[in-house]
């Protein structure tokens, strides 16, 4: 036997702790990995061990197989450590705290056999109790006991080898079995029978399980990289939860990297982190075999208290270790999202660069400790990385250039009803009788009128069969966005540049000299809307591209602008006291508000808390304004159209002269509103907010929709 001790101190991300090269394969065999030890076939039928603790210390070999070992487990948080391995002849049982006490003691450490010519064992699972293992013996799942040479139960009805086993935590007489003919059993192994088998997953076979006892899930893991996710709840009948395509959303991942240029095969500058995209590794020949496939080898539950001081999540979510042939990926269980990504190929002080089986175990010491066999070779290597600084680089690198839409905080606090966001679900939407539309839907039969009309067969021919409509305003395309941007305004702009001050691009807007009194890009950065002195507005494409689309209807200077959330829907405002909402796709206003509501020229107009209301100012008072959009037209009265707008509720500021700027704080949970005013001076009294005694003579001021309504001296 050959082994090499890795104590390189300064790899502080990922070393190799030991390796050995055995006389045989042992790149398709069960093997296992804890806290304390890792065991694993060595040179056929001898059982390895290895202290985790402690890397110098000698190896335990443990011998009593006369056949190859086909499957090795540890068992989890039992005192003392179990090991059990199996062969075609014996299933042998092993205590580690004899097995030490024997070889100081000089004489052979022995093992209990607890299963005899049981064939083929794939797989082996302790009980949580750890009074009976589950073997997994072709396609048979046998329950052996710890004590005796016993075989309790024997399930059978797999059409295929069962390649995994696992107790359910929860309820003792159920087990959960996976096999080659790519379905999932749920046994009562108490009884001997199946309490449920599912349909045919996939194409390829179930390689790996986990079951989760909180929310009491079967994870399965496919040979062609997909996450299987279901329910062990009888109530829910089993049924599936979500599917994860693992190597998708690894490349999603990973290009985040590649867009934001950080890593390179050199390292990183600013992390200790030498980790680049799996793709980047060309000069390995097993990378064609990587983006070929993704089995899942290994699941692992990953304690998220390891990293909760120093990696933030929403909540608590579930962290999944996943590892395949060419790595491991932290998979979230809860937005089905990779949170960090470990490639072997990266390092070049790995001697296993594609793996055939793998183990993981979590330490206390937020180390993390994999046990790998290769997958063409007969070597066995143990590894230990840092997971929280791999967390911690890749989370920086993805936060740092992830595309920032805008802010939006969702308030702690509910509305009250004092609040006027707060609207009954009666008042949210208007009955078409109160606006003006008849209602055209009656329960009634079809036929109910008294008198039903004529055919037309009594009355005179039409002479006249079309006649055109002349006064149809041409509907105006915008410009289609490209979705590859060339120019930079979709990258993020570099921290250390100087301001920019060369033009990249100047575009005339009108044929003769026209003031551009307002400009304001859309919230995906994707369009720019710009409003003229000429009562126009124009829709441009962010990189310029196209003609732009046109928009008027105006009867004065155009002096602001807002999109919606979406992007779809821009509110304008002009001099004419009129407020107009357009869609993006048509060049007629969607709805018209404001005739006879303002009596001074409308301003800063915006759409607010989550699209729901208009927020304007106009003079000395802002509004809130209700609407609701339909683009419709009826086709009976062509321009009949069931958008409407109803005012919410009128700010007036009786100390201001003028309210020169608005704006709402949050970008779509909108409840602080910022505005500044003019006032006059000889008024020392401002607008002061419910519950506050007096605000100070500032020109700018911060209020709250949320449950202080606004009250005026």
């Amino acid at each position: 036997m050959m082994e090499a001790l890795h104590n390189t101190p300064c790899l502080t991300v990922i070393r190799e702790r030991r390796s050995t090269v055995s006389s045989c394969p042992v790149s398709h065999v069960q093997i296992s990995c804890s806290c304390q030890y890792c065991a694993f076939p060595l040179n056929g039928n001898d059982l390895c061990i290895w202290s985790i603790s402690n890397p110098t210390e000698e190896p335990i070999i443990l011998k009593g197989h006369h056949q190859p070992i086909t499957a090795v487990t540890l068992s989890y948080g039992m005192n003392p450590c179990l090991v059990c391995s199996a062969s075609p002849d014996y299933v042998i049982l092993w205590k580690m705290d004899e097995c030490k006490s024997s070889l100081l003691e000089g004489r052979l450490p022995r093992g209990r056999v607890i299963g005899t010519l049981l064939g083929m064992v794939a797989h082996l699972e302790f009980h949580p109790d750890g009074k009976k293992v589950a073997a997994c013996a072709r396609n048979k799942i046998l329950i052996l006991s710890v004590e005796c040479e016993d075989v309790l139960a024997e399930l059978a009805g797999h059409l295929g080898s069962v390649n995994a086993a696992k107790f359910c935590p929860w309820q003792d007489n159920l087990l959960v079995s996976i096999s080659e003919d790519r379905t999932f059993k749920v046994w009562n192994y108490h009884a001997e029978s199946l309490v449920f088998q599912s349909a045919v997953l996939s194409a390829f076979p179930l390689l790996k399980m986990y079951i989760d006892a909180e929310k009491k899930q079967l994870v399965t893991g496919c040979a062609d990289g997909q996450l299987r996710v279901f329910s062990l709840l009888e109530e829910h009948h089993f049924r599936p939860v979500c599917q994860i395509d693992l190597q998708k959303e690894n490349h999603n991942f990973l290009q985040k990297f590649q867009e934001s240029g950080q890593l390179d095969k050199s390292g990183l500058a600013t992390s200790e982190i030498k980790n680049v995209s799996w793709k980047n590794s060309a000069k390995d020949k097993d990378t064609v075999i990587m983006d070929s496939s993704f089995p899942v080898l290994y699941i692992h539950k990953f304690k998220q208290s390891l990293v909760e001081t120093e990696i933030s999540f929403f909540g608590h979510p579930r962290l999944l270790w996943v590892g395949s042939s060419s790595g491991f990926i932290l998979i979230n269980m809860e937005n089905c999202e990779v949170e960090a990504s470990l490639n072997f190929s990266d390092y070049d002080n790995l001697s296993i660069m594609l793996v055939g089986s793998c183990a993981l175990a979590s330490n206390v010491d937020k180390k993390v400790y994999c046990l790998l066999t290769s997958m063409f070779s007969n070597q066995v290597s143990l590894i230990e990385f840092d997971a929280l600084t791999l967390m911690r680089s890749q989370h920086q690198g993805v936060q740092a250039h992830r595309s920032v839409i805008g802010l939006s905080i969702v308030s702690s606090e509910p509305l009250l009803s004092t609040s006027p966001l707060c609207m009954e679900a009666s008042k949210k939407s208007i009955s078409l009788k109160t606006i003006g539309v008849k209602n055209t839907v009656k329960d009634q039969p079809l036929v109910f009128h008294k008198k039903v009309k004529s055919s037309g067969y009594s009355a005179a021919p039409r002479m006249k069969m079309f006649s055109p409509k002349t006064n149809i305003k041409k509907t105006i395309e915008p410009s289609k966005v490209k979705k590859n941007i060339q120019s930079g305004i979709m990258k993020e702009y570099p921290l250390k540049s100087s301001a920019p001050n060369i033009p990249w691009k100047q575009l005339s807007v009108a044929s003769k000299p026209t003031a551009v009194s307002c400009i304001q890009y859309s919230g995906d950065g994707k369009k720019l809307a710009c409003g003229l002195s000429d009562k126009s507005i124009l829709l441009f494409s962010s990189d310029f591209s196209g003609e732009p689309s046109v928009f008027a209807g105006h009867d004065g200077t155009v002096n602001g602008l807002g999109w919606s959330h979406d992007s779809n829907w821009v509110v304008s405002s002009a001099e004419d006291n009129i407020l107009k909402i357009w869609s993006v796709k048509n060049a007629d206003p969607v709805l018209v508000m404001g005739k006879g509501m303002f009596s001074k020229p409308v301003r800063f107009p915006q759409f607010y808390y989550m699209d729901t209301f208009i927020l304007l100012s106009s003079g000395a008072e802002f509004h809130i304004l209700k609407y609701s959009l339909d683009d419709a037209k009826d086709d009976l009265k062509r321009y009949k159209q069931k958008s409407w707008c109803k005012s919410v509720q009128k700010f007036q500021m009786d100390t201001a002269v003028e309210i020169t700027g608005l704006s709402a704080v949050n970008d779509f949970y909108s409840l602080w509103l910022r505005f500044q005013m003019s006032i006059q001076e000889q008024h020392t009294k401002s607008a002061r907010i419910k519950g506050l005694h007096s605000v100070p003579k500032h020109l700018k001021h911060t209020i709250s929709l949320q449950q202080l309504p606004l009250e005026m001296d």
